[in-house]
């Protein structure tokens, strides 16, 4: 069984993804994987939008740069932990992370709540380094759930502790 602290960049690209729309359960941690872009592509990119604003034609779009989200920003995978353990690759598509969700709010806040809630109880997110490959680890106090790999990626706190 691989341990996330002693694993290298490369013994994470090669975990299986799951389905876009897969539940995985209930999970640890979450390590952050940011897409791999090769400089000399981006270069070759800004240098064709420079030649298109000289000759007036249409500016190539960026998600011609592989690596890169159509917003510009580098793309992200996740991968799900258990233990020490990793599951899989969660996304490979989004440029961001929504912790508790889009708007903080958490999982399915409005059946739980009716309503926007003005209170959301704190979950103590934290990061944390990993040691070998200086990839980002994100957990929280209890379990994680994520939702589909769509642009957006959404973590939420799945409950797991004595306040829940």
């Amino acid at each position: 069984m691989a341990n996330v602290s002693a694993m290298h960049r490369w013994e994470f690209d090669r975990l299986p993804h799951r389905k876009w729309d897969e539940d995985i359960g209930e999970f640890d941690s979450l390590i952050i994987l940011p897409s791999k872009v090769h400089y000399h592509d981006i270069l070759f990119y800004k240098a064709r939008c420079i030649l298109a604003k000289l000759l007036r034609y249409e500016e190539p779009n960026v998600y011609t740069v592989k690596g890169l989200h159509d917003s510009g920003y580098r793309c992200m995978d996740f991968v799900a932990v258990r233990g020490e353990e990793p599951v899989c690759q969660l996304s490979g598509c989004s440029d961001v992370i929504h912790i508790d969700g889009i708007g903080g709010f958490g999982y399915d806040w409005l059946h739980k709540y009716n309503t926007v809630p003005k209170l959301v109880p704190p979950h103590d997110w934290s990061i944390d380094c990993l040691p070998v490959s200086g990839l980002l680890r994100l957990f929280c106090r209890g379990k994680m759930l994520v939702g589909t790999a769509l642009s957006s990626f959404e973590i939420y706190h799945a409950g797991g502790n004595k306040d829940e």
